[in-house]
């Protein structure tokens, strides 16, 4: 049982994604997916028995335009769908972003989030004030985890979520250590995570690389080792296929210069 587990929306759209993709229900569709947060892998998706696969094969076949998808690009070269959204999924790997061809090719909006930011920023507010001045507040249903979980807790209804807790061998070949995103039972005892087993190989190498650089930021904080924000993102593999490590190092002091007071002291620009 965990008492704490990190929620994601990523997996569940990207199963009514494909569901549409393919013509089925989501409603009639099994999947299992794993990794890590952002980048998790489709390992199943089927329905009444049937791989659900080929169905997206020929989807893609049919539809060119979905060839400049980067996670449409990802899945033909590795196997597997990921469970993340282009522009994200982009952001975690050397192939793409270091290449204006590439973005032109795969259409990967670059800049999207910016907009997207400043959007829930405007939604937050606007709720805060709502809230502050008595105002009413529509309030509808979500397909977000926490309701429900919080929902199977209060009523005893089980369900499977999935979530993001220490792994502790739940991915066979992933470190013990890390956290990592696997379906979990949700119910009145709490939360309780599901081995998976091993992900494929090629799958597993590129969450190691990920994995890689959240260890060295979490160690920046708990040991107060600025090296390690640059050792983080030196060993970044889109920040190293597309910076040399003197830019790097002046991108990181940049950085720990910008955040200034919202970093914890021991990570603060030094005098």
């Amino acid at each position: 049982m965990r008492n704490v587990v990190g929620l994601c929306h990523s997996i569940y759209w990207t199963a009514h994604g494909l569901a549409e993709l393919v013509g089925v229900p989501y409603e009639e569709v099994s999947y299992l997916a794993a990794g890590v947060n952002h980048q998790a892998w489709m390992l199943r998706f089927e329905s009444g028995g049937e791989d659900l696969y080929p169905r997206l094969d020929d989807a893609i076949a049919r539809d060119p335009g979905l060839l400049r998808r980067v996670r449409v690009d990802m899945y033909r070269r590795l196997g597997y769908y990921p469970t993340e959204t282009s522009e994200h999924s982009a952001e975690y790997v050397p192939w793409y972003l270091r290449d204006e061809a590439e973005i032109e090719r795969l259409r990967i909006p670059v800049c999207a989030y910016v907009g997207i930011s400043e959007e829930n920023v405007r939604q937050y507010e606007a709720t805060r004030d709502a809230l502050r001045a008595g105002r009413p507040i529509t309030v509808e249903g979500t397909m977000e985890y926490a309701p429900q979980i919080i929902h199977s807790i209060a009523t005893g209804t089980t369900r499977t979520v999935y979530g993001n807790v220490q792994n502790g061998g739940l991915v066979g070949n992933l470190p013990a250590d890390c956290v990592v995103e696997v379906p979990c039972v949700a119910d009145a005892l709490g939360v309780r995570p599901l081995a998976v087993g091993d992900l494929p190989a090629q799958c597993a190498a590129l969450n190691r690389a990920y994995v890689n650089v959240n260890e060295l930021t979490v160690r920046a904080v708990t040991e107060g080792r600025r090296d390690h924000v640059r050792h983080a993102m030196m060993a970044d593999p889109n920040t190293a296929a597309s910076l040399t490590v003197e830019r790097i190092d002046a991108l990181c002091e940049a950085l720990l210069e910008a955040h200034g007071d919202l970093l914890p002291a021991s990570l603060r620009r030094r005098s």
